[in-house]
């Protein structure tokens, strides 16, 4: 694998960037790649390669997952991560699927009130910046259990790559140099000395960064697995940064921790089978809402982004994330009602008071107030190898660099997970999202999520592997790839490149792409009352498509340095 190590650094070299000008047109802008015997695609070109090169050596879809993962975890420290989690959604050649829950969880000496001050009211930022908003990290045990369940070679090999990279060092991209320089004060104002990511702001594209302390914790983890990380010096240097600076976490909530493998959600939408993530994730369930809610109209005949199409979709948006914030938590903890809310009277009930011709205003939907919507960092992949194994993982830290806290004696960022959960229900967290008792904060409860990892099938077969980061806006832009395929007959990199729209419930406005809406259908969704708000981005999705030939086509956004790498 070291000659693997030396390749992936050079490839870097090659990378490009998307320029301006891609991204004020960012339709059409990169062909589709496609291969017959393997396909990765990933938010970092070092990443996709470590990830076709284990698939180049005899790996499966699972043994490249697990490099991936942790390769990320070096190149890509914004989301990428080993102190995080995520969840991942499985589908083998046989047609076994299957969901891994490596979410992170509260604590066990977190309390319901724990972000409110002595008037019960949410202190600023206490959820989201600094330790006490780290979640008990699950990322690394999720490797360990997904490689021992399904992985095929050694796990040794596959996480010497990410070694390498911490090791001998790796490139900043553009857009890495430009993100590590937006956080600097960030990294000051949440550790107590400089990290390896301080620069005064002056990070360049191509400098590059070696991280020893990160390669020690990665050899450790592939020398002792789980005990690398969750006891041992790995264990000792989070929680001296945790407890220097007031955390809550403990040596008992490492001990404590466990992934799960769970039943995904399943449905139908017309002839394809919806694969998709259960609770903590909100993601499953609220898909399979919008698509079945969707086979009500004929998005087809109204054409992509259309005054029509744009109109229905935010109608559905708004009540299936309405539904998000009353029912939806962790099923462990609360008795989330699935059934009924995939049930179709349930569904024909809800979505029908939606007029093809006038705006619902939200308010009349459930009553709630939230006045902002912000971004977020998440990071998918999709991988499907030759023999049409399948998976498609989401993983974060939360916000970028989640805490901000860097554990300098070990390489890495901690999460700031714990403002997934409902600070105080009703409350917005910082991502605009609001949440009912159902994602209270319980110790050992998983958080709520919008990660929305999820594979399809057509016809009994393998037909697309799909997720995308981006916080509140996961499950719509995952809704909409889906639809860009399904309905407007779009390969994987127009389904990817298309201009997306979003809405969330409250508050209630649609967010859109810049340059991706018509002029005119901008004034027409106005006229109707709509409120409209542009963004630079709403999802980065990173997926792979089989074709009928049984060609992979792997797809990737074009804003970012998202890659897709074909074997062939």
């Amino acid at each position: 694998m070291k000659k693997v190590g030396f390749l992936i650094l050079i490839l870097i070299a090659v990378s490009c960037t998307s320029s301006k000008k891609e991204q004020a047109n960012h339709i059409n802008v990169k062909q589709a790649v496609e291969a017959k015997k393997g396909m990765v695609a990933t938010a970092h070109p070092l990443a996709s390669e470590v990830g076709a090169q284990i698939l180049r050596d005899g790996g499966n879809a699972f043994d490249a997952a697990v490099g991936i993962q942790f390769a990320l975890a070096v190149v890509y420290p914004r989301a990428g991560n080993i102190a995080g989690g995520g969840f991942a959604v499985y589908r083998k050649t046989n047609g076994e699927s299957g969901s891994l829950d490596f979410r992170e969880k509260a604590p066990l000496a977190a309390t319901y009130n724990m972000y409110l001050d002595e008037n019960q009211n949410v202190i600023p930022k206490l959820s989201s910046f600094g330790v006490l908003s780290t979640g008990v990290p699950g990322s690394v045990d999720g490797m360990i259990e997904l490689h021992k369940k399904l992985g095929s070679l050694p796990f040794e090999k596959l996480i010497q790559p990410a070694i390498d990279l911490a090791e001998n060092g790796f490139a900043l991209t553009e857009n890495e140099a430009k993100k590590l320089n937006d956080y600097q004060k960030d990294f000051l104002k949440a550790n107590d000395s400089s990290t390896y990511f301080f620069n005064d702001g002056k990070w360049q594209t191509g400098e590059k960064i070696i991280l020893p302390e990160l390669a020690q914790t990665l050899k450790l983890i592939r020398d002792q697995g789980r005990n690398g990380f969750y006891t041992g010096e790995t264990a000792q240097a989070m929680l001296g940064e945790i407890h220097s600076n007031n955390g809550i976490i403990t040596q008992a909530d490492f001990d404590a921790y466990q992934s799960v493998w769970r039943k995904p959600i399943e449905g139908k939408y017309k002839q394809y089978n919806i694969i998709s993530m259960p609770p903590p994730s909100s993601g499953g369930i609220a898909l399979l809402q919008l698509l079945k809610g969707s086979e009500q109209f004929e998005f087809s005949k109204f054409g992509h982004n259309s005054l029509e199409s744009i109109h229905l979709m935010t109608e559905l948006e708004r009540r299936v994330y309405a539904d998000r914030a009353t029912y939806l938590g962790d099923s462990d903890f609360y008795d989330v009602p699935v059934d009924m809310l995939l049930d179709s009277a349930y569904l024909s009930n809800r979505f029908s008071d939606i007029l093809l011709d006038k705006k619902t205003d939200s308010k009349d939907i459930k009553e709630g107030n939230v006045d902002i919507i912000e971004s977020i960092e998440t990071t998918h992949f999709s991988i499907v190898d030759k023999n049409q194994n399948a998976i498609g993982i989401t993983t974060t830290l939360n916000g970028n660099f989640g805490s901000k806290v860097f554990v300098e004696n070990a390489g890495f960022f901690l999460n700031n997970e714990m403002d997934d959960f409902s600070a105080k229900p009703g409350i917005p967290n910082q991502f605009g999202l609001v949440g009912a008792e159902a994602n209270a904060i319980v110790p050992e409860k998983r958080m709520l999520s919008s990660m929305t990892p999820t594979i399809l099938e057509k016809d009994g077969n393998l037909f697309m592997v799909v997720g995308s980061p981006g916080g509140a806006t996961i499950i719509t832009a995952v809704y909409q790839n889906i639809l860009n395929v399904v309905e407007y007959g779009m390969d994987m990199q127009q389904a990817v490149n298309a201009s997306k729209t979003h809405h969330q419930w409250l508050p209630d406005l649609i967010l859109y792409e810049k340059y991706g809406l018509d002029s005119l259908v901008l004034n027409q969704l106005q006229e109707m009352g709509h409120k409209m708000e542009p963004r630079s981005a709403i999802g980065k999705m990173d997926a792979v498509l089989v074709l009928p030939n049984g060609t992979l086509q792997g797809g990737a956004d074009t804003r970012g340095d998202d890659t897709a790498v074909g074997v062939h």
